[in-house]
């Protein structure tokens, strides 16, 4: 299965939700005030945000008038290139070894498992990859990640259970910079965002990475559970104003009907999305496209 099909695939209760939708609206073969308002309804129904929904649709407006248009196909490849425009809007990342990725997040939106699918893309790529098992405050997090790091044949570092996590990062720089690896992939504690200590912990990892290896690119990317939908805003806005955040990988993208959100969130806090996970196995996880995703979505 090629990368399209398998985006394609993930979205399919998005996909089928939009689609049957839209085409009702078009069914009824109208263009003009009314049928604008059902295709803001269609697509806040899909999870876009309201504001974002708003320029999206007017913008599709404007240029429909002044084109004088009332064919269905133009209309759509309007609708999905406003899609892509706002899709691709923040910034893409280009990631340059050495690479140090610290995949932060909640509790149980999928971080060992998408770590361990990185690990194994990088490997793939002729990258040589570490694992720092940094989550030492929930049981068994580093063993969970050894059997992940042992899939995709990766060395891992790792301390005991309820030890600190910066100073597991601080072994990881060091074995990192000692073995030239090119990317070290940083594990932690899934945590609420509302816990003050916790976050702090993880401010506290940032600085180690930048005063210990200051050389290194440094990316920090939080993972998502798309099934959150909108909820996700408030847990990207403060790991953002906590770490600055330069990246999203989806993961759960095939248990929601309201893929759409991750349309509105990139665009409006402009963090950009870089990987999606495309199942359960080490193999399923992708680059972000924003052109596959928007075909994926008719």
């Amino acid at each position: 299965m090629g990368i399209f099909s398998k985006l394609k695939a993930v979205l399919t209760k998005t996909r089928d939700g939009l689609s049957k939708k839209l085409n009702e609206l078009f069914a009824k073969n109208k263009l003009g005030e009314e049928f604008y308002e059902e295709l803001e309804d269609i697509l806040i129904s899909a999870d876009v945000s309201v504001k974002t929904t708003m320029e999206i649709v007017d913008e599709i407006r404007e240029t429909a008038i002044k084109e004088k248009c009332k064919d269905k196909e133009y209309v759509i490849d309007l609708l999905k290139n406003e899609l892509f425009e706002t899709l691709d809007y923040a910034d893409k990342i280009e990631f340059k070894s050495p690479a140090i990725i610290m995949v932060v997040g909640v509790n149980g939106v999928g971080k060992t498992t998408t770590i361990g699918k990185l690990a194994n893309k990088f490997v793939k790529e002729k990258k040589k990859v570490t694992i720092a098992a940094a989550d030492t405050f929930r049981a068994a997090a580093a063993d969970q990640l050894s059997v992940w790091a042992d899939r995709a044949k990766v060395r891992i570092i790792k301390h005991s259970e309820g030890a600190d996590a910066s100073a597991v990062v601080f072994d990881a720089i060091d074995s990192a910079k000692a073995q030239k690896t090119d990317v070290l992939i940083i594990d932690t504690a899934g945590r609420l965002h509302v816990k003050a200590n916790l976050m702090e912990e993880l401010k506290k990892m940032d600085r180690v990475v930048k005063r210990e290896y200051p050389d290194a690119n440094f990316y920090k990317l939080i993972a998502l559970d798309a099934t959150t939908g909108q909820n996700a805003y408030n847990q990207v806005e403060v790991f953002n104003e906590a770490v600055g955040l330069d990246g999203i990988i989806l993961t759960k993208l095939d248990g929601t009907a309201k893929g759409g959100f991750i349309i509105s969130l990139s665009y409006e806090l402009e963090v950009p999305v870089c990987f999606v996970g495309t199942g359960e196995k080490i193999d399923d996880i992708e680059d972000f496209d924003a052109k596959d995703f928007v075909e994926g979505l008719f």
